[in-house]
C-alpha cells in the first residue's frame, strides 16, 4: 500500500473526479512509493496551498516533493524522472527485448541473461506487474509463509539486474515490427533485426523480442478504489481468497466471473455479498443455480459501488441503489471486483504483423512464437494463458529457452555492437 499516514515526503494536492490525479496516484502505487494524498475539496484550506504554489491558479495534481520540488500536472515521464528511475537505454541493440516486466517477463530476462544473452527490460510502469500491487501471494512455490506482491517483485527486479539485465521505467512501447539492416552497420551483419519504437520516439534492436506486457483488471473507476488495490481491494479470489477465512466477503460484478468466483470464495468467506448493477446476473443458468444453492452467499441485484475508504486499509464502501436512489455506507474486510480483463496489448494496434485474437490476446505457436517471426509472447498477455503467477513464470522460462534456440538459428544477427542509425532503412 502506497498511501502513507503523514510520514512520506511526497505530498499530492488533488481531488477524487481529477483524472490526472488518479494516473499519478496509480503511478506512485506502481512503483511502491509512499505518498500523502491531500483531497483539497475535504481540505478546504488545502485549496489555498494549491494557489500559492501556482501563482494564483488552482491546478491539480500538485505534487511536492520532500527536497522541496514541485512538479504540476506531471506526466509519468516527468514523474520517473524526478524518482530517478532508468528511462534511456544504455544501447540500441539487443539480443533481446523483453516487453514487460511481470513475473513473465522477468522470469524471460533472467534465463537469457544468465546464458549470457543481452536483454532489455522496458516497463511502463512498476516493476512486478500486476503481482507487484497483490496484498500477498500464499500460493506460490518455496515461500511456506507467503510472501508480500512487493517484496516478491522487487526480489524479481533485484535477481534481474543481479545477472545484468537492463530494465527501463515509465517507457510505453508504441510499435514492433521487422526492420532491415544494411551490411555497412556497425555489427557487420546486414539482415533482419525486430524494432520496438516507444512513445518518446526513441528505436531499440533486437534479433528477438518477447512481449510479456500482462493485463489489467478493469476498474470501477470510483473514489478511493486505486488507494486501496492490495489493501482490502482485489482481483484475484485464488490469490486472496484465503485471506478472508471466517470473513464476510463482498464481490462487484454481474458475469460468469463474478459468480464464478463468489462459489470460490463461499468456500473461505463467512458470508460473501454479490453486488450486481443490473438486474439479473449476466451468468449461465447451471453457475447461478450453483450460487443460489449457497446459503452463505447473497446476491443484491440494481447496486453499484460508488466509494471505497478507510485509514491505510479499506474499511467501509459506499453502495447505490440504482432503482431505489438510496445510498448507504458499509463495513468491509474485502472487495474482490470481477468485471473484465484487458490484455496490455493496445500499443501493437500499430504493429498488425502480430495477430491478436478477438479479446486483443496475443495469438502464439506451440513454442510461444506470435505471427512474426523472431517475437514471441509470455504470461497473461497471450491466448490461453491461465493467469496465474506460477504459470506466468512458467511460460517466461520456455520464452527465454525458445529465443535461445531461435538465437542459434540466426547466430548472424547477434553481434552485440549498436546499430548505426542511418544504416536502418524500412522503418
Amino acid at each position: 500500500m502506497a498511501v502513507s499516514d503523514g510520514d512520506s515526503n511526497i505530498t499530492i494536492y488533488g481531488a477524487s473526479w481529477c483524472p490526472d490525479c488518479r494516473r499519478a496516484k496509480k503511478f506512485l502505487n506502481e512503483q511502491r512509493v509512499s505518498y500523502n494524498w491531500v483531497d483539497i475539496e475535504q481540505m478546504p484550506e488545502a485549496q489555498q496551498t494549491v494557489q500559492d504554489y501556482n501563482n494564483g491558479k488552482q491546478i491539480i495534481p500538485t505534487i511536492v516533493f520532500g527536497d522541496g520540488g514541485i512538479l504540476v500536472e506531471p506526466t509519468n515521464a516527468e514523474l520517473a524522472k524526478k524518482l530517478g528511475l532508468q528511462s534511456m537505454a544504455k544501447n540500441n541493440f539487443y539480443d533481446l527485448i523483453v516487453v514487460g516486466s511481470g513475473p513473465a517477463g522477468l522470469t524471460t530476462a533472467i534465463y537469457a541473461a544468465r546464458e549470457g544473452i543481452e536483454t532489455l527490460v522496458i516497463e511502463r510502469s512498476g516493476v512486478g506487474g500486476q503481482a507487484g500491487v497483490t496484498e500477498r501471494l500464499d500460493n506460490y512455490p518455496g515461500f511456506s509463509k507467503g510472501i508480500s506482491g512487493a517484496a516478491f517483485a522487487d526480489e524479481l527486479g533485484e535477481q534481474a539486474r543481479r545477472f545484468g539485465v537492463e530494465i527501463l521505467q515509465a517507457q510505453e512501447v508504441v510499435e514492433i515490427g521487422a526492420a532491415e539492416t544494411t551490411e555497412h552497420d556497425a555489427t557487420g551483419h546486414g539482415g533482419e533485426h525486430r524494432f520496438i519504437k516507444t512513445e518518446t520516439g526513441d528505436m531499440y534492436y533486437a534479433t528477438a523480442i518477447v512481449i510479456a506486457s500482462g493485463s489489467d483488471y478493469k476498474r470501477l473507476g470510483v473514489a478511493g478504489e486505486e488507494d486501496y488495490i492490495g489493501a482490502g481491494v482485489h482481483f484475484c479470489a485464488t490469490c486472496d481468497g484465503p485471506f478472508y477465512k471466517g470473513k464476510e466477503i463482498f464481490v462487484v460484478g454481474g458475469g460468469n466471473s463474478a459468480a464464478e468466483e463468489s462459489i470460490g470464495l463461499s468456500k473461505f468467506g463467512s458470508k460473501v455479498t454479490l453486488l450486481a448493477r443490473k438486474d439479473s446476473l449476466a451468468a449461465s443458468k447451471v453457475i447461478i443455480d450453483k450460487l443460489n444453492s449457497l446459503k452463505n452467499v447473497e446476491i443484491r441485484y440494481n447496486t453499484e459501488v460508488k466509494a471505497f475508504k478507510g485509514e491505510g486499509h479499506l474499511e467501509t464502501i459506499t453502495v447505490f441503489n440504482n432503482k431505489s436512489n438510496e445510498t448507504v455506507e458499509e463495513m468491509v474486510n474485502g472487495v474482490f471486483v470481477f468485471v473484465g480483463l484487458n490484455p496490455n496489448t493496445q500499443f501493437l494496434r500499430n504493429s498488425p504483423a502480430i495477430k491478436l485474437d478477438e479479446r486483443g490476446f496475443i495469438a502464439t505457436d506451440r513454442t510461444l512464437q506470435t505471427s512474426l517471426t523472431g517475437v514471441f509472447a509470455a504470461g497473461d498477455c497471450r491466448a490461453g494463458s491461465t493467469k496465474q503467477v506460477a504459470s506466468a513464470v512458467g511460460e517466461g522460462a520456455t520464452a527465454a529457452l525458445m529465443v535461445r534456440e531461435y538465437l542459434k538459428e540466426h547466430e548472424d544477427l547477434t553481434d552485440h555492437a549498436s546499430i548505426i542509425e542511418n544504416d536502418i532503412v524500412g522503418v
